[in-house]
């Protein structure tokens, strides 16, 4: 059993918490301004008044926010993590944020005596409600085998991506690519699809059986045809990503004009009110273009 600090229970850390806790850990979380999710107070979290408080009172502090503004608050802010560490612990952040920034708060962690592994989700909400997470971690090989049995009551696909901290950010910023582009792919195959007097969902039944299967064709076809798009992974959370990637692109001289594409798709949902879609709202902006709308 670990005395987990667990920041940031939202749409996925929620379930993340839950399941730790129902492995045997102590929960250690922040007083929030929404109310505790019942399950946590049930299982026997203790509540801190702030995150200085879990850290104090924790030997290993998962993070899990949206963004790496919101990292950086957490771990370096007043009465944030790195106020309440003492040599010896260890510090996950789950989040998806900017490697390079990642490697920043690393290096500040470590020189706390603290050890730093950046762990990177992707599965979505259903994902982590189901514990099938794939979880791509940075950091060194010792720290890994540690938070290794934590790993694995959250997910099924847990890769120590690389031994210097940022390679799993690198990984997930590489995943999102695939799933924007794949999400792309399947909107345009779709929608031609209907466009040309066939119908969409017996094109998806055929294409599952073919080689453009797809885990993206699966779940995200079937939310297309029955235009199901509420989240899931937010279009703004996507958008972010993708930000990140094309950032990331530009630093080492790289070009991603697909991704580049995907982005200026998701703009456009987002221009018509879609920022808080699921991401396989994506075909909306190429529906609008195939009907000669303004998104």
């Amino acid at each position: 059993m670990a005395k987990i600090g667990f920041i940031g229970l939202g749409i996925m850390g929620h379930p993340m918490a839950a399941h730790l806790q129902a492995g045997g850990n102590e929960l250690f979380v922040q007083k929030r301004s929404k109310p505790t999710p019942a399950d946590i107070l049930d299982g026997g979290a203790t509540v801190c008044d702030t995150i200085k408080e879990v850290a104090e009172k924790s030997d290993i502090i998962i993070t899990m926010v949206p963004d790496t503004p919101d990292v950086e608050a957490v771990l370096f802010g007043e009465d944030g993590v790195a106020a309440g560490l003492s040599a010896g612990k260890m510090v996950i952040d789950m989040s998806s944020i900017s490697p390079t920034a990642t490697k920043t708060f690393a290096a500040k962690i470590n020189d706390l005596g603290c050890q730093y592994l950046d762990a990177p989700v992707s599965g979505g909400q259903v994902g982590a409600q189901n514990a099938t997470l794939t979880i791509m971690v940075g950091g060194p090989q010792e720290a890994f085998d540690t938070a290794k049995p934590l790993f694995d009551l959250m997910g099924q696909n847990i890769t120590l991506v690389g031994t210097a901290n940022g390679a799993g950010q690198t990984c997930k910023v590489a995943n999102q690519i695939i799933v924007a582009l794949n999400i792309e792919a399947v909107s345009e195959a779709l929608l031609f699809a209907s466009k040309a007097g066939a119908d969409p969902a017996k094109v998806r039944e055929a294409l599952m059986g073919g080689f453009a299967s797809s885990k993206i064709l699966e779940v995200h076809g079937e939310r297309m045809i029955k235009r199901t798009f509420d989240p899931g992974f937010r279009i703004e959370l996507h958008q972010k990503d993708l930000n990140l990637a094309l950032q990331s692109a530009r630093e080492i001289g790289v070009s991603l004009p697909n991704t580049a594409t995907a982005q200026e798709l998701f703009n456009a949902c987002k221009a018509a009110g879609g920022a808080g879609w699921d991401h396989s709202a994506m075909v909306k902006a190429l529906e609008r273009l195939a009907d000669h709308e303004v998104a």
